[in-house]
């Protein structure tokens, strides 16, 4: 059995800044989870800055007595790494570079029984298809999960993206009309999750 925590990203951007899906991922891990951060969706320059940050603000959200370890995962352990984790927490960004390194691990039977967290590209990811809101188009993810995804509905707020505002409405039915029509549209607005379970 495994456990998706499944955000649509801006998670910072919450009513409860993040606490009810940090706590999400690691409940029922016990006092010291294993938490595997992994940013291959981000330049690798940017790593070890962002698994700073996330340690700091992952535990700032949880109760006293959740006291977690966090280890950095790389392409070339990431598989080992995984074996001695109980989460794995996989970080937004690019859509084209994590499907690059996802694509080369048998998934899901790697974190088979473990708690998989996502956000935004990485829940896309995890779909079967998406619409990217980079690329602004429909496009396929790994079919970990049997539905369609849309990360940050109805909240998308770059400052450097000087195109003209997103028509969500347009967006969703476009992916309707993609793919597979009988999955089911998560278009989960920043900072909501969903949580799945799979065998």
């Amino acid at each position: 059995m495994t456990k998706y925590v499944v955000n649509s990203g801006g998670i910072s951007r919450s009513p409860d800044k993040g606490e009810s899906y940090y706590r999400e991922i690691v409940k029922d891990l016990g006092p010291n989870p294993k938490i595997l951060f992994c940013f291959f969706a981000s330049a690798r320059e940017r790593w070890e800055g962002k698994f700073s940050r996330y340690i700091k603000g992952f535990t700032e959200l949880l109760d006293e007595k959740t006291r977690p370890t966090f280890d950095l995962a790389f392409p070339h352990s990431f598989a080992e790494q995984v074996k001695t984790a109980d989460a794995v927490y996989i970080h937004g960004g690019d859509d084209h570079l994590l499907l690059y390194w996802l694509r080369q691990f048998d998934l899901p039977t790697l974190w088979n029984g473990k708690v998989v967290a996502t956000n935004s590209a990485s829940s896309d990811a995890l779909s079967q298809h998406f619409w990217a809101v980079d690329w602004r188009q429909c496009m396929d993810g790994l079919g970990v999960l049997p539905l369609k995804f849309i990360p940050h509905y109805e909240g998308w707020d770059d400052p450097e993206d000087t195109r003209d505002p997103i028509n969500w409405l347009a967006a969703k039915q476009e992916l309707a009309d993609y793919g597979d029509r009988s999955l089911p549209i998560y278009a989960l607005r920043e900072g909501e999750f969903e949580v799945f379970i799979t065998d």
